[in-house]
């Protein structure tokens, strides 16, 4: 695995402990020789991991907004920095370029980003990992929502098995490496859930 697309907030959050996760994962990130795929901004959880990969001798693909790069938000000290008209076309390279993929806690542009990248998967339009980095408890409530869904018939029961979810930055980059694409069918299950729901 040699790109990880990191998705997480422009803000630093309240707990020092977020942060602190964004620089270590840009550690282990660097001393893996992973290159970190990002949103290319400055700022808060964003500039904490990107920086953090460079002090160690890593490398940074940023790839941001014409808007947000006017707006002077971009880490323009970047060895790869890629500049894009819209989120459409943001979100799509850093999928491209990446080989899985990290959610640090963030707010409604770190879930969005993440839960496309899972549909995606869930649609095997690609089979790569999908992971949660699970600092201080941050997305126990997700996970509970989660269950919730499988609960109730949303999404298939095996999806602990497609989305991953650990505390430790090593310990998810090594399940992220070890991840086998689940082999889901998402039109048959489709089908039978309307066949059900018309008996």
């Amino acid at each position: 695995m040699k790109n990880i697309c990191v998705f997480c907030g422009a803000s630093p959050g309240s707990n020092p402990a977020y942060v602190n996760a964004a620089k270590a994962l840009g550690e282990k990130m660097a001393a893996n020789d992973i290159r970190l795929v990002y949103g290319g901004g400055s700022l808060g959880m964003m500039g904490a991991i990107a920086e953090t990969v460079i002090k160690n001798g890593g490398s940074v693909t940023g790839v941001i907004t014409r808007h947000l790069y006017d707006m002077e938000v971009a880490l323009t000290d970047l060895d790869d920095l890629r500049i894009v008209d819209t989120m459409h076309e943001r979100k799509a390279l850093m999928a491209e370029l990446s080989d899985g993929f990290i959610a640090l806690p963030g707010g409604f542009g770190t879930m969005e980003e993440i839960f496309e990248i899972i549909t995606w998967s869930q649609l095997r339009i690609h089979e790569k990992p999908c992971g949660f980095l699970n600092v201080d408890a941050y997305y126990d409530k997700l996970l509970d929502f989660f269950n919730h869904m499988a609960g109730q018939s949303f999404i298939e029961e095996n999806f602990s098995s497609m989305v991953l979810m650990d505390e430790k930055p090593e310990d998810l980059i090594r399940r992220l490496r070890a991840y086998t694409p689940v082999k889901t069918d998402k039109g048959a299950w489709a089908k039978e859930l309307t066949a059900n729901s018309l008996a």
